[in-house]
């Protein structure tokens, strides 16, 4: 398997990532199920809070393996503090992971529930200098994870993202995705898990610090479907759906997953 190609197919699938990231079979990889019987409340943890700056949003993209919208991190324009956080963490980006069909999708899994699709919102700590920096360090990088679920009520917050499929639907497409506020991805509840992990994709690096919220946010059907009528592939190639781009879970070794509501 090629450092370049790895994806989500038997060939060049997360059973296989590690023969190139051997990081992939670290102590503390991503993603994990949760158990709430297992689970620590954690009286400690105070609420997170998000101040995104809308004209920070810079473009979206189609890259093969997922869509993503990406952010000017150049200064503390969109961050995130609080919770079991120390220090304000800059909003790089955001991405999805989706599966096949409604009934899976999700990278977390709670209580062996799966959700349709997961949503990422990356952020970095600036006191490591830059993003490559903060990758080496155990208190680099925060994630927000967001489940969607698929309802009768859709929310409108995905719209706008899902509106710009059409100009992204092959790989290696980009186009312009000015003036959004992410923080209308978040459900109304704050409750999260937070646990220590790692990128659910390669190298996989064990620098992340996980807020995982509890409360799913709404989709259709019919928006899921938009998702998975991305290409993996270029465009002067055969359609080949960009579906199924989670990892599924890996061994906890031990970490506690902590929660911030009983």
């Amino acid at each position: 398997m090629a450092q370049s190609v790895w994806g989500y197919d038997s060939d060049n699938g997360p059973e296989r990532w590690h023969e190139n990231y051997p990081l992939a079979k670290g102590d503390k990889q991503s993603p994990i199920e949760i158990n709430s019987k297992d689970v620590q409340h954690d009286s400690s943890l105070s609420s997170w809070h998000a101040s995104y700056d809308p004209g920070a949003a810079k473009t979206i993209l189609n890259n093969g393996r997922t869509c993503r919208v990406v952010f000017d991190d150049t200064f503390d324009r969109s961050v995130l503090r609080g919770g079991p956080l120390s220090g304000a963490y800059r909003l790089r980006q955001l991405h999805l992971h989706w599966g096949s069909c409604d009934q899976h999708g999700s990278e977390h899994v709670i209580d062996g529930v799966k959700y349709a699709a997961e949503l990422h919102m990356v952020h970095w700590n600036p006191k490591h200098g830059n993003f490559a920096g903060a990758l080496k360090q155990p208190d680099g990088v925060a994630v927000v994870g967001i489940f969607l679920k698929v309802g009768q009520t859709p929310k409108p917050e995905m719209k706008r993202i899902l509106e710009e499929i059409e100009n992204i639907k092959t790989k290696g497409k980009e186009a312009p995705f000015l003036h959004f506020d992410p923080s209308i991805l978040f459900p109304k509840s704050r409750d999260y898990w937070t646990y220590h992990g790692s990128f659910t994709t390669p190298p996989c690096e064990e620098c992340i610090t996980w807020i995982l919220l509890r409360e799913p946010i709404e989709v259709s059907s019919d928006q899921m479907a938009k998702l998975r009528s991305l290409s993996k592939n270029s465009e002067n190639e055969p359609m080949s759906p960009l579906v199924d781009n989670w990892r599924p879970p890996q061994p906890l070794k031990g970490r506690i997953v902590r929660a911030s509501f009983k």
